[in-house]
């Protein structure tokens, strides 16, 4: 195992804890959300804060950042649009009437989910909503998009003369529901679990839904046609995060593990360990899967033989959230502080791959702030003697 080193910036700009980092899709920029009601603009070019976006009256619980325009949900029960260069609110959508816990942006729609049990669809382009989804019985917690012909073959797409957009989401009700985003019915609830559903993946191509529960399970779904597929069961903990990439499922959980599992099989094939408390967030990266801890630590590990390969400690507070661009890993904690670590070293060493790896991203908004999901939804933190937050296990 390498050495754990020490980060080649730590950014304290924040005044309290780090929920949310977003990464642009050009790669420039990286966005954080903030228990202070700020949201602040970092360039990966020099790591320098060059945006701070102020309005909210409460925190952000999460946030997405785009080329040219940002998003940001609060617990103020508001979405707030923002110019990414003058820093301008350039729209506030209103109409929920409780924390707004998470946003998902797809096409030219805007959606979101909050523990008023319902989530929304708004125009991205204007502060109208356009459509309320209602039916939930509990707070909706992550969400997740795909069109019809995301799912269709050529055969059937020419019978489907429109392309129909949906929004999958998951809730503390132990449920997953499926809309039409035309019309704000519900499609298909998707019906198994017996605790919240706490992250989705959406896998269109393939047609497959997986969900991670409180129950210590991920459900894997045929998106059209409702149907339970298969039911992973190792975890002795909640699943907390998930990530699929080349047909691999890795799960993060409250048992302080992540498991990967072959997705056409539900087959375990590898556990990785050494975490000291939950799994709170985890990304695929050239061949090493990173994960952030309640523990306050990252790690790297080979994602083939489960050897931990580098530890990266410094953060006093759970890890909410990891982003890694141009080989540098950025750690974003509860600690209000954003750490940026170089892991080229041990990137250039998984770089030998058979072929290029498929993630699937961006379909899906699956992994929240721990620290909030802990405080807010199903769970607690409690403060340990050494002063280190612990995120207490959902068991």
């Amino acid at each position: 195992m390498g050495s754990s080193g020490s980060a080649l910036k730590v950014c304290t700009d924040h005044r309290g804890g780090i929920n949310w980092l977003s990464l642009s899709p050009d790669g420039q920029h990286l966005l954080t959300g903030s228990e202070d009601g700020t949201a602040r603009l970092w360039s990966t070019a020099d790591s320098q804060c060059h945006g701070h976006f102020q309005g909210h009256e409460s925190y952000i619980t999460f946030c997405h950042l785009e080329n040219e325009v940002a998003f940001t949900c609060s617990a103020d029960h508001t979405i707030r649009k923002w110019d990414v260069m003058t820093g301008q609110c350039l729209a506030i959508y209103r109409g929920h009437t409780s924390i707004v816990n998470r946003i998902l942006v797809a096409k030219d729609y805007l959606f979101s989910g909050s523990y008023d049990r319902t989530a929304r669809c708004w125009s991205v382009d204007k502060e109208k909503q356009i459509q309320e989804f209602r039916g939930h019985r509990n707070c909706v917690l992550t969400l997740a998009h795909y069109s019809s012909r995301d799912v269709l073959d050529e055969s059937e797409e020419e019978q489907e003369k429109l392309s129909r957009d949906f929004l999958v989401t998951g809730s503390t009700d132990c449920t997953v529901k499926v809309w039409w985003v035309s019309s704000g019915r519900c499609y298909q609830t998707l019906l198994g679990h017996t605790g919240a559903v706490l992250c989705l993946i959406l896998d269109a191509p393939n047609r497959e839904l997986f969900s991670g529960s409180t129950d210590y399970t991920i459900r894997t779904w045929n998106i059209v046609t409702g149907e339970q597929l298969k039911v992973f069961k190792e975890h002795q903990g909640s699943v907390i995060c998930l990530e699929l990439v080349n047909r691999y499922l890795y799960s993060g959980s409250a048992d302080r593990t992540v498991k990967c599992w072959l997705a056409d099989t539900g087959e375990q094939v590898q556990t990785y360990k050494t975490h000291k408390h939950s799994v709170s967030t985890l990304k695929y990266h050239a061949g090493i899967l990173f994960t952030g801890s309640g523990d306050a630590c990252a790690r790297a590990f080979n994602s083939k033989t489960g050897v931990l390969q580098r530890i990266f400690r410094g953060h006093k507070f759970i890890i909410n959230c990891i982003q890694i661009h141009n080989e540098l890993l950025y750690t974003a904690s509860h600690d209000g502080t954003l750490r940026i670590w170089d892991v080229q070293g041990i990137c250039k060493r998984n770089k030998h791959r058979p072929k290029k790896e498929r993630s699937v991203p961006g379909k899906s908004s699956q992994k929240g702030s721990l620290s909030r999901l802990f405080n807010n939804r199903v769970g607690c933190t409690v403060q340990q003697e050494n002063g280190e937050l612990e995120a207490v296990e959902l068991m």
